[in-house]
């Protein structure tokens, strides 16, 4: 095997971390085939190549991923030099591409169905797996001094449920639908918020409009798609606090970029054995 984007790839799931890992692979010259939901929920949608699903198409970083149909669509558009996004849950594509490595990057926090044997190298971030049994290699997604630690046995930390801080937030600048039912969105990424502004309505099923209010003041660094279905308790919203930090509502996150260079890492030292 003399060329990267002969190396075949499936990454499972396209939301902000897994879009830190696919772009890093597609820049390193290998063109990873997609498989996600068909109704993701990311909340950082302008840095999800999941997006593609809802919009058809579209770019980050100078990268475009486009929603492909079925699998011989998928590998065409990755001939094409663009990020194939195929609407596959359960994974059916595996077993059909035969794929020298899988990347489970759903994030979550448990294992949906992903195994060893799916391929000569099997890569899963994040807590929910085992290295050495459910996969070859876990890769470590908490914040801190292990970021992007490569376990090779064991699991990644358990999950806490509390976000990073940021300047001094943590689970703060994070928002949970206080209701269950169709959001409205009043702001969108990237706009200046206040601390109790509302920034969406939640239209439930007895037909009340609850409202959402920004849970501090900053930048809205995310928020999930206008008009999607959610469940009380669901993360809807994040806030960054730090007004100056504009441009990286719509830039892949150094955590992302963290975990991507170990998935690359892992990646191109089983390439360069074929």
């Amino acid at each position: 095997m003399s060329k990267a984007s002969e190396y075949r790839i499936i990454v499972r799931g396209a939301g902000d971390i897994a879009t830190g890992s696919i772009a890093r692979l597609f820049r390193a010259g290998f063109r990873p085939i997609v498989l996600d939901i068909a109704r993701p929920s990311a909340i950082r949608r302008t840095v999800a190549f999941c997006d593609a699903v809802y919009e058809g198409s579209v770019t980050i970083e100078g990268i475009t991923a486009r929603l492909a149909e079925s699998l011989g669509e998928a590998i065409e558009i990755a001939s094409n030099d663009e990020v194939p996004v195929l609407i596959d849950e359960e994974g059916r594509a595996i077993a059909e591409y035969k794929p020298d490595a899988l990347i489970d990057a759903i994030l979550a926090k448990r294992n949906l169905g992903t195994r060893c044997d799916m391929a000569p190298l099997t890569i899963a971030l994040g807590p929910g797996f085992i290295a050495g049994e459910d996969c070859d290699y876990v890769i470590e997604t908490m914040r801190g001094h292990n970021l992007g630690r490569v376990i090779e046995q064991g699991s990644a930390m358990a999950n806490t449920g509390t976000p990073g801080v940021i300047a001094g937030y943590g689970k703060e600048r994070v928002i949970h639908a206080p209701a269950s039912g169709v959001i409205e969105n009043i702001n969108k990424i990237g706009d200046v918020v206040q601390q109790g502004e509302i920034i969406a309505y939640i239209n439930d099923e007895a037909g009340e409009k609850i409202s959402v209010p920004a849970s501090i003041s900053g930048l809205l660094r995310g928020i999930i798609r206008d008009g999607y279905e959610v469940s009380k308790g669901l993360k809807i919203a994040d806030i960054d606090p730090r007004l100056e930090e504009h441009d990286n509502c719509f830039t892949i996150s150094d955590k992302a970029r963290a975990i991507g260079g170990s998935v690359l890492e892992l990646v191109c030292a089983d390439f360069a054995l074929r």
